[in-house]
Formats: structure tokens, C-alpha cells, sequence
């Protein structure tokens, strides 16, 4: 029986809760999570402890925000002109995906001030706990493609 490791093609089911205990995300409902294990593609904290595991495993961890959304950074929020939305009406609470030397990073608008667009580009769970139900369905290895490509093949 194959065992998750780096490059293997991991299935899940999860269900994520913030650290009020608030549903955050589930497939539980729908098709599974797949992703390649060992690229990142999902957080440090749960990567690391579904390394070594089986299909029919079931986990339910608690990550701390290092092993899960990072820590809050303040400087992720940030004071932008209205221009640089352009003509788009922007309002409290709207996202908008962005380019940053850091990879790409998803803005909410916070607040409006004047001309000014108040943003906060931390993720929305950075800071918090976090809890995950997951139960592994299947891990194969993945194919040369898709190691190469550092994406499944679906």
C-alpha cells in the first residue's frame, strides 16, 4: 500500500474550522482535495503530518499560525490610491487578486478614506489556529508530467 511521501498524488477530504470553530471550507460535500505532496500546495503544518500516512487515514489536528496562514504581518496592509483599481467601483470587503515579488497574494479592501483604498493583503486566517478534519482517500505516485509540471494531472 502506497504511503503519502514527497510527489505522491494525495486525495482528501477535509473540513477546516477557524479558531472559533467556524467552518472555514469542506469538500466533505463535494469531490476530494487532490494535490502533490511535498510542493506546498497546501499549509507546512498538515503537509508534514500527512507525510508517512496511509489511504483511510483520519487526522484531526490543531496548527498553529506558523504551521498554518503565517502570522498577521501589518505590513500587508497597506494605504492605496482609488487609481490603482481604475474605473472599478471598490467598497469595504471586496477582493482583489494582485502580483507581488512574493507570488501572487489576494487584497481586501479593509476600508475607503478620501482618495485612498485601505487594504490588507495577510490571509484571512493569518494569525489564527487553525483545525483540520481530514480523512486521506487514495495516494498514488504521480506520473514524470506531473512532477514536472509540480501539478496533478486531473
Amino acid at each position: 500500500m502506497t504511503t503519502v511521501q514527497k510527489n505522491s498524488v494525495v486525495a482528501i477530504h477535509y473540513t477546516l474550522r477557524n479558531d472559533q470553530g467556524h467552518v472555514q471550507g469542506t469538500s466533505r460535500h463535494g469531490l476530494p482535495l487532490v494535490f502533490l505532496h511535498g510542493r506546498g500546495q497546501i499549509v507546512p503544518g498538515l503537509e508534514r503530518l500527512l507525510t508517512g500516512c496511509r489511504p483511510g487515514t483520519r487526522l484531526n489536528v490543531c496548527l498553529e499560525p506558523r504551521d498554518a496562514y503565517g502570522e498577521w504581518d501589518e505590513d500587508w496592509c497597506q494605504r492605496l490610491p482609488r487609481s490603482f483599481f481604475g474605473a472599478q467601483v471598490v467598497e469595504p470587503g471586496m477582493r482583489f487578486p494582485v502580483d507581488t515579488p512574493d507570488g501572487p497574494r489576494t487584497l481586501t479592501v479593509i476600508r475607503l478614506e478620501d482618495d485612498e483604498v485601505i487594504v490588507d493583503g495577510n490571509h484571512p486566517l493569518a494569525g489564527q489556529s487553525i483545525r483540520f478534519d481530514v480523512e486521506i482517500r487514495n495516494v498514488r505516485p504521480a506520473s514524470p508530467e506531473e512532477i514536472q509540471a509540480g501539478m496533478v494531472d486531473l
